[in-house]
């Protein structure tokens, strides 16, 4: 099978012949058909994400496709059942081999190309307002990095929790298309001062923060108080250090949130949190923003349109020719 796999840190290539892999207990042999890129994905196969795969392994963490054999005691799922699986690693291939648990059934409706962009990107968003930030309705929420992967899906759904949404991001293209997803108010990182702006605003009750950095920093400083800030990444390279004194003044509270972690500790939130976004999908309320999709062999040029930051919403690479 063809793979695009990291052979040592920092190097990539695509192999024409990889092996296939066969399922083990309690797994299921995917035919992958869509993997959608995170900006995670840089960091592993730099080797400085908090999961190091052991070496040769293809990154790509979210897929959807067909389930083509089965491992031993698997008997919840039927051979030919599409599927989609957040499997940390493994998704930038033809054939991938994924825990039975971890795989959610499609909706008859959804493609493929969707499927792979929606678990990461929504279910971040919605367990990090709805079950971390507890956003209420009437409450401003203030965005970073809002044409981003997961930071759109933030303003989408906090849109729809009833939220006012300040949506922050770099240019007047990117801010387009956080406004068509829903946002009340922009502010443009180029011109404008986030800390003024969003003070002007009346303040944040949450902030949802996949960037870090300075921008971190305005943020909780544009806080009311009871503020909940959630730090999702750190996209711009900079870890924020946070000077407690702020967040005793106004009672803030900062929140860590690593979606992937409740895999291992409690993946109902996980499950629970697709099965209602999947319904709202399916009722019209929400559609992924895929703004470039690429074939396998071209997964070196949508790598890059997350590391220069061109894309906005999700990149997929297609198992094509």
């Amino acid at each position: 099978m063809r793979a695009y796999q990291v052979t040592e840190f920092g190097k990539t290539e695509l192999v024409e012949n990889a092996p296939k892999p066969s399922p083990a207990k309690g797994e299921v042999l995917l035919k992958i058909h869509a993997c959608a890129l995170n900006f995670a994905d840089l960091l592993m196969i730099k080797g400085t994400y908090q999961e190091r795969p052991n070496l040769p392994f293809a990154p790509g963490m979210e897929v959807a496709g067909e389930i083509v054999a089965l491992g031993d005691g698997v008997s919840n799922l039927e051979i030919g059942a599409r599927v989609a699986v957040f499997g940390g690693h493994g998704g930038l291939a033809e054939y991938g081999v994924f825990p039975a648990a971890l795989c959610v059934a499609l909706p008859d409706a959804m493609d493929f190309v969707t499927a792979a962009a929606f678990q990461v990107a929504y279910s971040t968003s919605h367990v990090a307002l709805d079950y971390r930030a507890d956003l209420k309705p009437g409450e401003t929420l203030l965005v970073l990095g809002a044409a981003g992967g997961v930071g759109l899906t933030a303003v989408e759904l906090g849109k729809l929790m009833g939220a006012t949404v300040i949506a922050v991001a770099r240019g007047a293209d990117k801010l387009a298309v956080a406004k068509e997803a829903g946002a009340d108010h922009l502010i443009d990182t180029e011109t404008d001062d986030l800390r003024a702006r969003v003070k002007e605003l009346g303040g944040a009750d949450v902030v949802y923060d996949p960037v870090g950095g300075d921008l971190f920093t305005a943020a909780l400083r544009s806080c009311n108080p009871e503020a909940r800030v959630l730090t999702i990444g750190f996209a711009s390279g900079d870890v924020p250090q946070i000077a407690a004194n702020h967040l005793l003044v106004k009672n803030i509270t900062v929140i860590g949130f690593y979606w992937g972690g409740y895999l291992k500790f409690k993946p109902e939130v996980l499950t629970d949190s697709l099965s209602k976004l999947f319904s709202l999908h399916g009722s019209g309320k929400i559609t992924p923003h895929i703004s470039h999709t690429l074939p396998l062999s071209q997964t070196e040029e949508a790598l890059e349109l997350l590391r220069s930051r061109r894309s906005t919403g999700k990149v997929v690479v297609e198992m094509t020719n």
